[in-house]
């Protein structure tokens, strides 16, 4: 199970372990003022009505399906999600759970946004948005129980690819349960603890997208202030920079693909 996984060399460092525990016990700290500065419900899941922009994504969910379907074809090459942010071992292992970014860090990832521009597009349209990806779960896989750094940040699923017996692939967020359905999305605070099951022989396609809790000026100035801490540290740099390589890694896949039929339709070959 991924909880056995051992932890890699490179995330020992003494310094990077304290750096680990400190951020979490201020996160602990500021969460409660964070919940009070809230605009929205401080609930496991929250209701869609907070959050007009939704809409547009259950309106279009068919094109984003078809656009992941495409991105699909080069699978081989898109990322574990521990290969994005090596802190996440303990979570994604091998090729379990991979992940697409379109956005990370409130950065749109060009290269990636070009095989699927309807989505970007949409994506753009969410208030203070922080991340997106097309999240890939295997047959069979669970992800352990964890909980998210920030109550800051709220987190978005909508259903694209998802099992016949969707009953059986489903997310626990705290002690409520709720199994993926296609074009469905819902939104949840992924500080309360969640875990994953597909325990279906199919796989699961969302897509995952992360945006600023509405709150009051003084959470929104902490939230923002705490994420600009965030990105000084290797939590932030190590992804950033693996995310780069995930791009440049899925460029080569496609004109390796590109090449291979063109060298198919060349009649002299």
């Amino acid at each position: 199970m991924a909880s056995e996984v051992e932890k890699p060399k490179h995330l020992k460092n003494p310094r990077r372990a304290f750096v680990k525990k400190t951020g979490k016990a201020l996160v602990r700290k500021i969460a409660s003022f964070q919940s009070g500065q809230s605009k929205v419900p401080d609930t496991p899941k929250i209701d869609n009505s907070h959050f007009p922009f939704l809409q547009e994504f259950v309106q279009n969910w068919e094109i984003i399906r078809d656009e992941v379907k495409g991105v699909l074809k080069f699978k081989e090459a898109i990322p574990g999600f521990h290969e994005i942010s090596p802190d996440q071992y303990r979570l994604s292992t091998e090729n379990n759970w991979k992940t697409f970014v379109l956005f990370g860090f409130g950065q749109r990832l060009e290269k990636n946004a070009s095989l699927a521009p309807r989505t970007a597009e949409i994506l753009e349209k969410v208030p203070n948005l922080q991340t997106a990806m097309f999240s890939i779960l295997a047959p069979g896989y669970h992800i352990p129980a964890h909980k998210g750094v920030t109550k800051g940040i709220l987190r978005s699923h909508i259903g694209l690819i998802i099992p016949k017996d969707r009953e059986k692939c489903r997310i626990r967020v705290d002690d409520t349960i709720t199994a993926w359905k296609e074009g469905e999305i819902f939104v949840f605070d992924d500080t309360y603890e969640h875990e994953v099951w597909n325990d279906t022989d199919e796989e699961r396609v969302i897509l995952l997208f992360d945006f600023d809790r509405p709150m009051k000026f003084w959470g929104r100035f902490l939230n923002a202030t705490f994420l600009q801490v965030m990105k000084l540290t290797a939590f932030y740099q190590d992804p950033k920079k693996n995310l780069q390589t995930a791009e440049e890694r899925l460029e080569a896949a496609i004109r390796q693909a590109d090449a291979n039929m063109e060298a198919m339709s060349d009649p002299a070959g």
